[in-house]
Order: structure tokens, then sequence, then C-alpha cells
């Protein structure tokens, strides 16, 4: 498929708009320069939509939608698992999570961790989500997103990324998070629209023009397997996603770390006016979680009828581009463009926000607010860099990112969620405690995955967990009481929340079960 001249005006239209509003945004109420709560938490004022659209405009990138479109071409609604289950999770995230980070005042997670255990532990920590951040989150969104653009447009892939970088650096590079997070909410709107849209002509395709309704039902009748949600010991895709652990295992960790522990998506609630704001966003989010997979599974499945013979499932999202009628295909490709850029601006501010903020200033100190700022846009002018060179080498040869990066981050995701539950929850969990689960973490997976292959990821994934809690419990009793010296308690702090948020956390758990029911 490619684009016609109309559709790259409106491409061209949806850009520079883009910009411009990136551009009033960071002017409109700070036209002097940024200190570092202006530029890395937006001077904590984001109110509730704007966390809400910005959570899911930084979790739904290239690797989300191509990504899981991609699995669901190849394993079917199954996958919406890590959708739904995500919305549930963060739900909790903000009832038992923000109140603590947000009474604690930190800009980052390294930091939470200085506070409560010491700088071993910060460091640690920080020096792995910067990695992660490069090698795997950006490189991902950078790599797929170069192979959309060529899908889409002829462009050569690597053309596309240097575009997808300096699109990214040209509307969050001066403001910081309060332009990422205020353009984030068009860039939603975009995602949904297109999404939705892509769904219904796709249906409609396969109906044979006979409407969305007759198109779902033929798919499901030709499709049965596709729709499986909990996977049977002999499906195929077992492996990747075995049976009820996505509902009562491994999934739980993953979801929990991510939503609940993960800077990139955490920073915005850590920039809300205030917790009430906070857990509104968070419930918005949940809501929004709750519609991806009719934006993001649903097209891939629909895919291996309308376009069977793809020689990668990734592939699956682009080419359904192709039923686009001329302009809409345009605003769509501009809304898949929105979510690969509001995901490099969400990493890279996260990147820099850690690096300046738990690293750079523990060694220069007592600069100027300027300077860190300059230090953070530099941070992520270099990252961006770092990740454009190393994107064909790492993800050049995975047929499914997404499980890539799942695979790879889930490596780490069971000792960082046992580090941070424990240090929240038990009192008595040292930092001698933290540091030994950071590492069992990264032994027992790589242990597990050579030793015991045919132990499925989400199994692994819990099994890690477990042990990961109790090495923390272990080594943290045979510490010393010295060695215990957190300056952060639970008890204290009050989890109660309104009544609104109540019932959006019922309504959620509800749409949940009715969609567990539907298609177990």
């Amino acid at each position: 498929m490619g684009l016609e001249q109309l559709d790259y005006g409106v491409f061209i239209v949806y850009v520079l708009g883009l910009l411009g509003l990136a551009i009033w945004v960071s002017k409109a109420d700070h036209p002097g320069e940024r200190n570092t709560e202006d530029y890395f938490l937006a001077g904590k004022a984001l109110p509730w939509w704007a966390i809400g659209a910005s959570l899911i405009a930084a979790n739904i990138s290239a690797e989300q939608i191509i990504g899981m479109s991609g699995s669901g071409y190849a394993l079917g609604l199954a996958i919406a698992s890590y959708e739904w289950m995500a919305a549930i999770t963060l739900i909790l995230v903000g009832k038992y999570l923000l109140p603590i980070f947000l009474r604690n005042n930190i800009y980052t997670m390294p930091q939470y961790l200085q506070q409560r255990f010491d700088h071993r532990v910060k460091t640690t920590l920080a020096l792995f989500w910067l990695a992660v951040f490069i090698f795997v989150n950006l490189t991902s969104v950078l790599w797929l997103g170069g192979l959309a653009i060529q899908t889409v447009t002829g462009i050569n892939w690597l053309s596309g990324m240097i575009f997808l970088v300096v699109f990214s650096l040209a509307y969050s590079l001066y403001g910081g998070l309060k332009a990422v997070a205020y353009t984030d909410i068009i860039q939603v709107v975009l995602l949904v629209f297109g999404g939705l849209l892509l769904s219904y002509l796709s249906l409609d395709k396969i109906a044979d023009g006979d409407g969305i309704i007759e198109g779902f039902t033929r798919l499901t009748s030709e499709l049965p397997g596709h729709f499986d949600m909990i996977l049977s010991s002999d499906n195929e895709h077992y492996m990747s996603l075995p049976g009820l652990s996505v509902l009562i295992g491994g999934l739980w960790v993953m979801n929990i770390g991510y939503w609940g522990f993960n800077q990139y998506i955490i920073q915005r609630a850590l920039a809300a006016k205030d917790i009430k704001d906070a857990q509104k966003g968070i419930a918005f989010a949940a809501y929004l979680k709750l519609l991806m997979p009719l934006i993001v599974v649903l097209p891939g499945i629909a895919a291996v009828i309308l376009y069977p013979d793809l020689s990668k499932p990734d592939q699956a999202y682009p080419s359904l581009m192709g039923l686009m009628p001329t302009g809409i295909k345009g605003l769509v490709f501009a809304a898949l463009i929105a979510a690969i850029v509001s995901s490099l601006a969400s990493m890279t501010n996260s990147i820099s926000t850690i690096f300046t903020m738990d690293i750079y200033k523990g060694l220069v100190k007592e600069k100027s607010q300027s300077h860190y700022v300059r230090i953070g846009r530099l941070t992520t002018l270099i990252s961006l860099i770092i990740a454009l060179f190393m994107a064909k080498p790492l993800l050049g040869n995975f047929d499914q990112a997404f499980q890539y990066i799942q695979e790879f981050t889930g490596l780490f995701s069971p000792g960082i969620t046992a580090i941070f539950l424990m240090g929240m929850f038990y009192k008595g969990t040292t930092s001698r405690g933290a540091l030994a689960a950071a590492i069992g973490s990264a032994m027992f997976s790589f242990a597990f995955m050579k030793l015991w292959p045919s132990l499925p990821f989400m199994d692994r994934i819990g099994l890690v967990f477990l042990i990961c809690l109790c090495l923390a419990y272990l080594f943290s009793n045979k510490s010393s009481t010295q060695d215990n010296d957190t300056s952060i308690h639970v008890s204290d702090i009050d989890f109660s929340t309104e009544r609104s948020f109540n019932i959006a956390a019922l309504g959620c758990t509800v749409i949940l079960i009715v969609l567990y029911l539907t298609w177990w």
C-alpha cells in the first residue's frame, strides 16, 4: 500500500499542528527558563484527564500497536490479557501505590529506593532502568516505527527512524513532560479513532460489505481458536500464554512492575496536582485499557483472513491500513506516528529524569536548576542517537517484537516488583535483602531459561518472583539492624479513596468478569 497526495497533506498538517501545540503549551504559562520540577514533572500541575490520556499514549506505541496486532495475528485474543489485566492492575496501583509515592514527594523510582533503602539500591536499579529504556524500549519503538513507515510509504526504514527521532525531539526537547502530556491528549484521540475505524473496515471487508456484526460472526466462526482467552496446554502458543497463569500467575508480576514501578509510566501520576487527580487519571486510563484490544488485537486477528500470507506477523497492522480511503489513510497513519513519537518522548523524558536526578546530580552537586535541565535535554538527544544505531542489530531478526520485549524485561521484573512490594509493606526489608532480590532475579531467570526451557515464560516470572520474595526476606533477616535505616513507613498513610474512584473500580471489575466469562 502507499499514501496518496491527500494523505501526505493530512499527515503534514498533523505534524505541524502537533509541533505548534507543543510550543504553545511549553511557553503559555512559563516563558522563562525551567527548573527541574517544571521540566521533569510538569510543575506538578497535571489534571486527571491529561494524566490518563498521557499514561495510555506512553504505553500504546509501535511495540503495542504493531507488535500486539502481530501477536493477535499469531496468537489470537488471548494476547488481550495483557491489556485487560492491566486495567485492574491500574486500579490497584491507584489505590495502594500512588499514595505512598506522592506522600514522599519523589521525582523518580530510584529516588524512592534511596529513601527506603540506600544509594546502592538506587544506583543499581537506576542503571538497570537506563539500560532497558535505551536498549530495549527505545530501540524497539524506533525499529517497529521505521518498519511501519517503510510498509506504508515505501520510504527506507532507516530514513523513517531518523524522521521519528527528529520529530520526537522537535516537540518534546524544550517543553519536557508538560509538552508531552498535553499533546498526548490529541494523540490518544487519534489512536482511538484510527484503531476503531480500522477494526470497522476490517470486519466490513470480511463480511463483503454486510456490516461489522456479520464480519465479526464470520471471523469467530472461521477462526475459533483465535478467540480462546485461556489457552489449553496442547495449544501451540501455550508457552507464551500458559492458561490460568494469565489470571493468577506471572502476568500480575509483570503488570504491577510495569504500571506501578516503571518510571516512564508512573511519572505522569507523580506530576499530578494532588492524589485525587492522580487516582482519577489512573481510573480513566484503566477504562481506556479495556478498549485497547478492540483497537490493536482485533485488527490483527482480522488480518489472518484478509492477509493470510504475511511473511511476519508484525506486518499485519501496516498492511490493514491499505483498507483506508484516501485522506483517512493519512489521518490513521498520523495516529500511528502519534503513538510512536509519544512513547519516544515519554521514554526519553524518563531517561533524562533518571540520569539527571539519580546519577548526574549525585556526582555533580550544587549546580543551578537550568544546568540540570540542560543535562536532561542532552541526555535525551544522546539516548535517541544510541537507540537509532542499535535498533537493527538488536531487533532485526525477531518476528514478534512484543514478545521479545516481554522476554527481556522478564529477566528483571520479578526482582524489581519484589523489592518495591517488600520495601513498602514489610518494614524488616533491608538494602541487603533488596540487592539479593535484584541479583537473584537475573540469575534465576537466566538459569530457568537455560535449564528448564519447557517452563512457560509466564510461569517462570511467577516462580522467580516468589524466589525473590524469599531472598529479600532471608537476607534482610541476616542483616544487622543498622542496615535497616528506612525513613519511609506506610502505617500512617491513608489508603481510603473517593466514592467516584470506588465506583470506577467496581465497574472495571464487572466488565472484566463479563469479558472473561464470554471468551473463556
